[in-house]
């Protein structure tokens, strides 16, 4: 039996592998589609603070954008159709269905991008007779396997809080506690229009050591802290003492002031 059994096991990974290999494949050749028939209409990404800068705030006379950015209708394919907080192969298949049909019927009342970005477009014409069903579903797969995160040039490192410590205290920086949940509305839109953004990284980067703390999965936080709402930013200065305790979403202009803020008061405490 035992022969037998390592051969099942050993044909079951053969299929696993060649599997991941036929997504990567696919992923892949969605890109070059993408690049083909979708590129002259869709950029593939902006910043979302930028988006929202243009579309919200300036009726789209920034960028004059003709279709939405991959990253846009990525998130709002993601989060719109189907169940994504359900089974992951259920939710790809519903959001190939969704894409197959729109391709094929575009029509704004099926959209799922905002209203306000919407109206700035016309409605796409259809793909009939000029897309496969194989490049459907390569392009699909492209679409639900973009991570808008690999255009961010230089990410946030987030450490444990003694490693935090250990760097502050060696190149004189703050602990900034940045405390979350795992289905924070408003902690996963400022990761996306906050944190993102190059000149928030830098000025973290440069001034901070961030520990960021999903304060549903753990028992306790450092400093004896009390758990509250999220998100909730906590500065605190190499000798541990708390600097201040800031909680709420905050747009990137205002999150920029108030790690100023965090500097000047370290500064003016030395």
């Amino acid at each position: 039996m035992k022969p037998l059994f390592a051969i099942s096991i050993f044909f079951t990974l053969l299929l696993v592998a060649e599997n991941i290999k036929n997504e990567e494949i696919m992923e892949l050749n969605g890109k070059e589609v993408y690049q083909q028939k979708c590129a002259s209409c869709h950029q593939l990404y902006l910043p979302t603070s930028t988006l929202i800068e243009n579309f919200m705030e300036h009726n789209n006379t920034i960028l004059n954008l003709t279709a939405p950015t991959i990253n846009q209708i990525v998130f709002r394919l993601k989060s719109r159709i189907g169940d994504p907080k359900g089974d992951e192969d259920m939710h790809r298949m519903e959001v190939d269905s969704f894409v197959a049909d729109y391709l094929m019927n575009p029509d704004k009342s099926k959209s799922v991008c905002l209203p306000k970005v919407l109206r700035h477009f016309k409605t796409m014409p259809s793909m009939k007779g000029k897309i496969s069903v194989d490049e459907i579903d390569a392009v699909s797969t492209f679409l639900y396997n973009y991570n808008p995160d690999n255009h961010v040039a230089k990410k946030l490192e987030f450490v444990g809080y003694t490693k935090a410590l250990e760097i502050a205290k060696k190149e004189d920086k703050i602990i900034l506690l940045k405390l979350t949940r795992e289905h924070c509305h408003f902690c996963k839109k400022m990761d996306r229009e906050v944190f993102e953004e190059s000149d928030v990284r830098d000025a973290l980067n440069k001034n901070f050591k961030v520990v960021e703390i999903d304060i549903g999965k753990v028992e306790t936080l450092p400093l004896g802290l009390k758990k509250g709402m999220t998100p909730t930013f906590i500065f605190v200065n190499k000798e541990e003492k708390i600097m201040a305790k800031i909680p709420g979403a905050w747009t990137k202009k205002d999150f920029l002031e108030i790690l100023k803020e965090a500097v000047k008061a370290k500064e003016e405490t030395k």
